[in-house]
């Protein structure tokens, strides 16, 4: 089969005698139809980690949709020919972490395309428990959504948001737009976007941004007092930069929370005043990975919840994958299809 091989610092090779995949008889083999290129994979090929350790030579890509294409003995839940989407992340299930309800940070959790090999091949296996079915209607590119979905469910669900609050997201890409869908679904009776590249205005007003700033522009304390907004309850950071971190400290209200969810590199170091966050009693919070919340992103996919296909921008075959690790800003989601 063919597949994209990841060697090691910036070295990825398209190969075509690499071998397919045999199932045991608790996995499924799936035909992939499509992967998403996350900030994680870019890492990785980067040199840095990911959310586990990588050790090379693997298949990267995590974001994965397809058609089962064969099922082991003893898989119930699946039958060849279903379309489906795949959590990556497989824990232990026995340490203290994923005893006591926490397994996204189990001692030795691993991930399908980071550890195992991904979804930047033809074929890839994984295990039934990693497997959600999609309705046959579901474009597979944004069926491949639905990891990266699950993801801000995590982080929605850290911060608690209540319906009639304010939410700021910071950073307009693929992350951040479904922050901001799901703010909206939360019920945010105001939702406001930081974003510097203005030609994502327009997207951004359509999926529910009642302002939308750039702070490069515009006094960002201005534009709000214009609006009338006194008080935000909720930043969420997407953009996973330093000063995007120092924003959403900065203008997360009293009482308000700040998950930072954007991917920083792994040295980031950002200066962080208490005083700040005492006077307004601020909660700061992280989220990491997708423990208990695939079910729910298949689940608002299969209803049609969220405008998803609007945030993918290029598609590129197996051949093309060079383009996906390319350096310069990236207009939407990169989907490969293999």
């Amino acid at each position: 089969m063919k597949a994209a091989v990841f060697y090691g610092k910036s070295d990825i090779r398209v190969e075509t005698g690499y071998r397919k995949p045999e199932v045991g008889e608790d996995e499924i083999l799936i035909r992939v139809k499509a992967c998403g290129v996350c900030g994680t994979d870019l890492h990785i090929f980067s040199g840095a980690q990911g959310a586990t350790d990588c050790s090379p030579p693997v298949i990267l890509g995590h974001e994965i949709a397809g058609v089962a294409e064969a099922v082991g003995s003893r898989v119930t839940r699946i039958q060849p020919g279903d379309p489906v989407t795949v959590n990556p992340n497989i824990f232990c299930e026995a340490c203290a972490f994923c005893r006591s309800g926490k397994p996204h940070l189990c001692d030795t959790m691993k991930a399908t395309g980071v550890n195992f090999d991904g979804g930047f091949a033809q074929y890839c296996k994984v295990l039934e428990k990693q497997v959600y079915r999609v309705r046959d209607e579901i474009q597979f590119p944004v069926a491949a959504m639905s990891e990266p979905l699950s993801c801000c469910l995590h982080g929605i669900d850290l911060l608690g948001l209540q319906a009639g609050g304010t939410v700021m997201v910071i950073g307009g890409g693929t992350i951040g737009m479904i922050m901001l869908q799901l703010a909206v679904l939360s019920g945010a009776s105001k939702t406001v976007l930081l974003e510097i590249n203005e030609a994502r205005f327009p997207l951004a007003r359509k999926l529910g941004a009642d302002v939308v700033i750039n702070p490069q522009r515009n006094d960002a304390g201005a534009v709000l007092a214009d609006n009338g907004i006194r008080n935000i309850d909720a930043v969420i950071e997407c953009a996973g930069h330093p000063t995007s971190v120092q924003d959403a400290i900065r203008y997360a209200g009293r009482g308000g929370k700040v998950m930072l969810f954007g991917l920083t590199e792994p040295g980031c170091s950002v200066p962080f005043y208490p005083f700040a966050a005492f006077q307004k009693e601020l909660t700061i919070l992280s989220s990491f990975v997708n423990p208990d919340t695939q079910e729910r992103a298949v689940g608002l996919i299969n209803a049609g919840k969220l405008r998803l296909e609007e945030l993918i921008g290029e598609r590129i075959s197996l051949d093309e994958i060079q383009k996906a690790f390319a350096p310069g800003p990236r207009n939407g989601k990169t989907i490969v299809l293999p």
